[in-house]
């Protein structure tokens, strides 16, 4: 049998044939470029393939998630005969209540928890998973006569050093642990935890207190096929028929396919802003990767010259070095993938438990295509210029090693547009956002321009300064601008990097100011929720006898949710900033004045006797969602719709965690209506510890209903999450970081034969080892600080943009943060030049 035929060299095009020969030498002066490459098609196609993945785990498991085929909540109420009726027609039907409740193990241990009452079909889909690996039902009628049981999470009893059998109150219960839970299937649909899940069987809940009518308990009722699962035109016919035949039921309707759109939301904001995070790590990549090829053609000046005087045309070297380019940027791209690849599963192990990840086994195709094709067009767009620019120089010029500045064919002008206008569409039409792609165009641009002009700002004004008598001073000033200068590279590198990590860090700090600094003087110590009418009277004076220097404040609770404005439908409202307001159940409540602290900004406050159906909005919110006084709006309040009319909006100090509501009606509106109260108080000073003590152990025996919500703790749990939060985004930050620094770890390999050449000259004459080695960290160190004034000027803006536009908060700017950045910058740059330059030392 013979031989498959090979592709001989000769077959090949005349450039790619050269391109290949020069590469058998290896690598050197490609590292960067293969890194910088391979570092932000990393990033991108991580970012991408962990979204798509997760994106992926939620629709797969959303049954899992919603906890059936089709959820109704109603908030307050529990559905009615008919209501109940019509679900179980659907198919298999499960009913779940969630409420928040104090667990009291001691007088002097209280601890608030997230409570969920479960039937014995819970759940219709996934699996709870108990320690002893017995089911739910198993357990729950399995419990001894007279006893009601519980299930609780394993940080519950590990805090307390309880056990299994141990007991402890909750409402008007007496609860005994009979196992731990390992895993709840559908914990994503409950938003935020403020405590750990106690289980308890739902007939059991109502002799507990916490579900009377007007408590803040959302009613759940989960649907399943009866021989499988729904089909989706089933879904969609049942959510039709609901709606028509209980127009008023005011209840919120899911399907499997919707299941957490809140956390469907954060990814893909988290993914949105990483994907941007690698962007600008490619940004500095690619000023990496024009340095690299800018230096690896300086290096081949002498190949250059030969090949341009034996006659090859410009056309035809371009060619040569741009495929060398393109190969090296493909095994990097490749090494990139490979990142983007494994992400998932690693991911996978870390998340389990945490968030839907049974999708994250796979390979993502598309966001892998993508990445590589950033990658792609980001190593053409750096480095058609620097290659072009060195074609064109005459062959005579390139001997004499005396190169001015040569015309630049149309063909690279032309390239560049082209694969300049093709990176930017990319960005534009592959992210979520085609306005916020446009901004970070538009801001990346501006500042890339902004810092090339103020790199060469500092070099006239280093060529301008006077003579100093220090020879250190002067030689560290000298390098700031002569020819050949790293002052534009690190300026334009370091400062794209540090200017993101300036703003990210500004926006935590104000984000971790607004939650804590600012709140101990006008946030309230505690929150009482589930307050019944019968009881107000009483809790108010308990309160002010176990604390009589507290400012105590309270308002009726109701929950609604706004059906339609001047007649359209809240789902048919146009989009806003202010959708949040439209979606769900928002507190509510009804006063005959204008609470403390608000001022009517538009309209008139109703008269306190009026028998008018009148709203006052935040004004803000109303700005927002386009709303104005006269407009009509139709809100549902436990299963009856209510219609009326903004007489006024007024301005609400959101910041303070004092009592505050979008809307408040005046008192005719929900005449009658059964409800609770919510109450807060707050101690004067900061050293309340016994107080906020007793106020903990008297509310909870005495009113073991009502739920009491200590602020720090809830904050804590807040802090926790913005942690967590801020840890994932600097680390993603820190690719910038690294991208900038291997630019300038090539930036000082590229001027490695010129230091040499400058430090053999200056110990000729006479300069020692210890003058240079200052000298030239004095120039690292003017370098950094010059990055580190132009990254906190631009990133402080930034900042402020962020913290007073978009999170709609008072903007700090806390020098210390940005002295930190600056002095990091300074030490990285100082070691990294030292480190780079101490070969050149080191030359007789």
């Amino acid at each position: 049998m013979s031989a498959a035929p090979t592709l001989k060299p000769s077959r090949l095009p005349l450039f790619l044939r050269f391109a290949l020969r020069e590469l058998r030498g290896g690598l050197r002066g490609f590292y960067i470029v293969l890194a910088c490459i391979a570092l932000g098609a990393g990033t991108i196609a991580a970012v991408n393939s962990l979204a798509e993945g997760l994106a992926k785990s939620i629709t797969e498991e959303g049954q899992a998630i919603l906890g059936g085929d089709m959820a109704f909540s109603l908030i307050h109420r529990q559905a009615s005969d008919e209501e109940l009726a019509f679900l179980e027609s659907i198919g298999t039907l499960s009913t779940a209540a969630t409420l928040r409740g104090m667990a009291r193990i001691s007088p002097t241990d209280q601890t608030l928890v997230e409570v969920k009452g479960i039937d014995n079909l819970y759940p219709l889909y996934g699996s709870l998973d108990l320690t002893s690996g017995a089911t739910a039902a198993e357990v729950l009628t399995g419990a001894p006569e007279g006893t009601v049981p519980a299930l609780v999470d394993e940080s519950f009893l590990a805090a307390r050093d309880m056990s299994v059998g141990d007991q402890f109150d909750l409402g008007n219960l007496r609860l005994t642990v009979m196992d731990t839970i390992k895993r709840e299937p559908d914990r994503l649909a409950g938003g935020v935890a403020f405590g750990p899940r106690v289980m308890v069987p739902l007939d059991a809940l109502a002799a507990s207190g916490l579900t009377d009518r007007g408590s803040l308990v959302r009613w759940r009722y989960r649907v399943a096929g009866p021989d499988g699962p729904l089909s989706d035109v089933a879904i969609a016919t049942a959510a039709v028929t609901a709606e028509e035949t209980f127009p008023s039921a005011g209840w919120r309707i899911e399907s499997r396919a919707e299941a957490a759109p809140g956390l469907r939301d954060s990814i893909d904001q988290f993914a949105q802003f990483l994907t941007l995070v690698g962007l600008t790590s490619l940004a500095v990549g690619g000023i990496g990767v024009a340095n690299a090829v800018r230096s690896y053609l300086l290096n081949k000046r002498p190949v250059l010259a030969t090949l341009r005087t034996m006659g090859a045309p410009a056309g035809l070297v371009f060619r040569i070095y741009m495929t060398q380019v393109l190969i090296i940027s493909g095994v990097g791209i490749v090494i990139g993938l490979c990142i983007g690849a494994i992400t998932p599963p690693i991911a996978a192990l870390l998340l389990d438990g945490l968030l839907p990840v049974s999708a994250l086994e796979r390979v993502f195709p598309v966001a892998l295509a993508f990445a590589a094709l950033f990658g792609l067009l980001t190593a053409i767009t750096f480095s058609l210029l620097p290659t072009a620019r060195a074609v064109a120089v005459p062959p005579v010029a390139i001997l004499r090693e005396d190169e001015p500045p040569a015309a630049l064919p149309r063909f690279a002008w032309v390239g560049l547009a082209v694969s300049g206008s093709a990176l930017c569409a990319l960005i534009l039409f592959t992210g979520y956002d085609i306005r916020l792609g446009a901004s970070y165009i538009v801001g990346a641009a501006a500042l890339f321009v902004v810092l090339r002009i103020l790199a060469s700002a500092i070099q006239w004004g280093a060529s301008r300064l006077p003579r100093s008598r220090s020879p250190i001073v002067r030689i560290a000033i000298a390098n700031l601008h002569r020819p050949g200068a790293l002052t534009p590279t690190v300026t334009v590198a370091l400062g794209l990097a540090l200017t993101l990590l300036v703003t990210l860090s500004l926006v935590d700090a104000n984000i971790r100011n607004a939650l804590v600094s600012r709140l101990p003087d006008q946030a309230p110590t505690f929150f009482f929720v589930d307050i019944q009418d019968r009881e107000k009277d009483a809790v108010l004076e308990l309160l002010d006898e176990t604390a009589p220097t507290a400012r105590i404040a309270s308002e009726p609770l109701l929950r609604g949710r706004i059906v339609s404005i001047n007649g359209v439908a809240a789902r048919d409202w146009p989009p806003g900033e202010a959708d949040w307001v439209l979606r769900g159940d928002r507190g509510i409540t009804y006063s005959g004045g204008p609470p403390d602290g608000s001022t009517v900004v538009t309209g008139r406050w109703w008269d306190p006797d009026t028998t008018e159906r009148e709203v006052s909005f935040d004004d803000e919110t109303a700005l927002e969602l386009g709303v104005k006084v006269g407009d009509v709006v139709r809100v549902n309040v436990l299963g009856r719709e209510v219609e009326t009319t903004i007489t006024n909006t007024r301005t609400v100090e959101w910041e303070s965690l004092g009592i505050n509501f979008v809307m408040i009606f005046s008192p005719a509106t929900f005449a009658g209506a059964p409800h609770g109260h919510l109450a807060t108080l707050t101690l004067p000073g900061e050293d309340n510890e016994a107080t906020e003590v007793a106020v903990l152990r008297q509310m909870t025996e005495t009113f073991p209903t009502v739920t009491t919500i200590r602020v720090r703790d809830a904050l804590e749990t807040v802090n926790s999450l913005v942690r967590d939060l801020a840890l994932a985004i600097r680390s993603a930050a820190a690719v910038t970081l690294v991208a900038s620094i291997l630019v300038l770890a090539g930036t000082l390999a590229a001027g490695h034969s010129a230091r040499i050449y400058d430090a053999v000259v200056m110990k000729t004459l006479g300069a020692r080892r210890r003058t240079i080695t200052f000298a030239y960290a004095l120039e690292y160190l003017l370098l950094a600080l010059a990055a580190g004034v132009i990254a906190v000027m631009f990133g402080g803006v930034a900042a402020y943009l962020i913290v007073t536009f978009i999170m709609k908060q008072p903007f700090v700017f806390m020098p210390s943060i940005a002295l930190g950045l600056t002095v990091g910058a300074a030490v990285v740059i100082v070691a990294l030049g030292l480190i780079g330059t101490w070969r050149a030392l080191a030359v007789p």
